[in-house]
């Protein structure tokens, strides 16, 4: 599990069919050696500039999806209310 900053969302015309209806997030992970945002689903309702919690379960994301082919591997799995500073400890 990651915190990361949510970004935005997504906007795709031509996507895997186990995405339709999926709200996808761009989320920047802090903390992380990971550098990328991440393309993740947010069955929670995150808005841009808020904090979540990520998970990389790709099972659970499949199973969110409701497609065991799906390639969803990323889901917003809590908002962090918190306003404590996630990026310097």
């Amino acid at each position: 599990m990651l915190v990361g900053r949510v970004k935005g969302h997504a906007t795709s015309t031509v996507k895997h069919p186990s995405l339709e209806g999926q709200k996808l997030l761009v989320v920047q992970p802090l903390k992380s050696a990971t550098v990328e945002p991440i393309l993740a689903l947010d069955p929670l309702g995150a808005g841009r500039g808020c904090l979540v919690l990520i998970s990389s379960d790709g099972k659970g994301a499949r199973e969110l999806a409701g497609d065991e082919t799906s390639p969803a591997r990323w889901t917003v799995v809590g908002i962090i209310d918190d306003d404590k500073d996630w990026t310097t400890e």
